[in-house]
């Protein structure tokens, strides 16, 4: 897994800013209920989305991260709103939200055990009746059908974490029921032969070992697509929401 705390700096600007975030924040919004008064945005990272939000008058946001170099700069953006804590055990009593959201957090988790459990803390401190939203099925939206993704067919893939039937079921498990979902346009995230192989050396394919020989025949393959530079089409992500019975 990529070090979160490393990558703080250059987050932003790599995963396509504003205009993903406010894509990303919109689609949250639309499924958390009119009347919810307060939100609990988990693994906030650098808080672009966590800041948009909090523009919804009437909602009190917190967010929460466990890299303090992220939530140091989540911190600079909505000053007084964000702590450190751990997605796992988060810092705060049961029922104490009318909304949670975990956006681009699921896909990053060990295992089916480490995912339920952290849908388990989020479904805990929510209130009955609150909502929990989520973005499911991360590295799947990434396969546009393009050239690059042509040449990246044959890598070891495991079954994701963060699929939506996977989700449903961790959710159902922990006392949530499906209450709606929607998609959004991940600006400036269509990847371009270049970044691809950077994202390789980065170690962003994480059944590639960035250094090895498996990662190279991928690098070459990439190397021969025409365009290099050229991003190809952005992915849709998909977003789950679910309410925490009575």
């Amino acid at each position: 897994m990529l070090d979160y705390g490393k990558e703080a700096d250059r987050y932003d600007a790599s995963r396509g800013g504003e205009p993903r975030a406010a894509a990303a924040a919109a689609a949250v919004l639309g499924l958390v209920p009119a009347g919810a008064g307060t939100l609990l945005d988990v693994a906030c990272g650098t808080g672009l989305v966590t800041r948009r939000l909090a523009g919804r008058p009437g909602l009190r946001v917190t967010g929460v991260d466990a890299a303090y170099r992220m939530a140091r700069m989540a911190a600079d953006r909505l000053p007084g709103a964000v702590v450190l804590g751990d997605s796992r055990r988060l810092p705060f009593p049961d029922g104490s939200f009318d909304a949670v959201s975990t956006v681009w957090l699921l896909h990053l988790l060990s295992g089916p055990e480490e995912t339920s459990g952290v849908v388990a803390e989020c479904a805990r401190v929510l209130r009955p009746g609150g909502v929990y939203v989520t973005t499911v099925d991360k590295a799947a939206a990434h396969d546009v059908r393009s050239d690059i993704d042509a040449v990246l067919a044959p890598r070891p893939v495991g079954l994701a974490v963060d699929r939506a039937e996977a989700v449903d079921a961790y959710a159902a498990e922990h006392g949530l029921a499906a209450a709606g979902r929607a998609r959004f346009r991940g600006h400036g995230q269509g990847r371009s032969p270049r970044s691809t192989v950077d994202d390789l050396r980065r170690g962003w394919f994480t059944r590639i070992p960035p250094e090895g020989p498996m990662a190279e025949r991928f690098a070459a393959g990439l190397a021969a697509l025409p365009d290099q530079d050229v991003p190809r089409p952005d992915p849709r992500f998909g977003v789950r929401a679910y309410r925490k019975r009575p």
